[in-house]
């Protein structure tokens, strides 16, 4: 089976970015439910640590980080492009800003104490919730919400001046940095409307957003975790062809080593490096439940160590 299996929970932000490329590329996928907190049994075994959302499986490929599912999927269906041929670097660098500084804004400014109430009513689900993401952050202050609205309103504008005289950030189709930028708003719209007050004041925006739910969220089927393990077991890893070896830290392949995000989700991943190309790491491990498994991430955003 080739069709792409999806690990996700239906609030996740960066799942709903995903959800939308697969519907604007019209695919099938398989739709596996997770928790949204530790632990995730299941997820571990695929991942051998990750632990954010999503996570994209094809048969033993696991795929970790939605930068590289985002390159995974435009390998899978190239039309329409996330990256417009002459706007590529432009498309990747806005992406990234809106996964790191855009999210983290929106997020503390979803997060406040009204916010989170309304998300989480139950006080000891709320308390599990905040603890588990204090741990992901390595208990890093949130930004104060004050100041997460104020910045959240300048980068509403700038986003409204963008879409203004085109109906997408970089012209008439929508570019990964439409989907990066989507998603943390559309928290904010979908999952905390007692707050969604704060986009009236860019219609553009609004619009724009109309536009983007409309693409959908593709084919899904319904698939449980234990299906997705035994697809993992009973696959093999596709094969790695002409993978170019980039060397930056002297670490050769088929060394046992260690893969860390380097900021958000610092759970450790361990197996044996089979590829460090110029853009991904694949490492080769192995698994009770779901067999021989290629866990691949990107390299920007990770660090790569030897295993003590």
């Amino acid at each position: 089976m080739t069709e792409p299996v999806l690990h996700h929970y239906p609030t996740s932000p960066f799942a709903e970015k995903i959800r939308l490329i697969l519907g604007a590329k019209a695919l099938a996928w398989r739709s596996v439910q997770i928790p949204r907190i530790m632990p995730k049994p299941d997820v571990i075994a695929l991942t051998g640590g990750y632990r954010r959302t999503p996570v994209l499986q094809i048969g033993a490929d696991i795929y970790c980080d939605t930068a590289l599912i985002c390159d995974v999927l435009e390998q899978l269906a190239p039309t329409p492009a996330l990256y417009p041929p002459s706007q590529k670097g432009l498309a990747r660098t806005l992406s990234q800003w809106a996964d790191t500084t855009l999210f983290q804004t929106v997020m503390a400014y979803n997060f406040q104490p009204k916010g989170a109430t309304f998300l989480i009513p139950d006080a000891e689900q709320l308390k599990a919730f905040v603890q588990d993401r204090g741990a992901m952050r390595n208990n890093a202050p949130r930004i104060p919400a004050a100041d997460a609205a104020v910045a959240y309103k300048s980068y509403l504008r700038r986003i409204a001046s963008m879409v203004e005289e085109q109906p997408y950030l970089l012209g008439d189709a929508p570019s990964i940095a439409d989907f990066s930028m989507y998603h943390p708003l559309w928290f904010t719209r979908t999952l905390v409307p007692l707050l969604a007050d704060i986009l009236d004041a860019t219609p553009q925006v609004l619009a724009w957003m109309d536009r983007m739910a409309a693409l959908g969220h593709g084919h899904p089927q319904p698939m449980t975790s234990e299906a997705a393990i035994a697809l993992a077991s009973s696959a093999m890893p596709a094969a790695l062809h002409n993978e170019v070896f980039q060397d930056e830290h002297g670490i050769a392949l088929g060394s046992e080593v260690v893969i860390t995000a380097e900021s958000f989700g610092p759970e450790p991943t361990a197996g044996k490096l089979v590829a460090a190309t110029r853009t991904r790491y694949t490492l080769r491990r192995e698994d009770a439940r779901a067999g021989t498994l290629h866990v691949h991430f990107p390299r920007v955003g990770f660090s790569l160590k030897k295993a003590d």
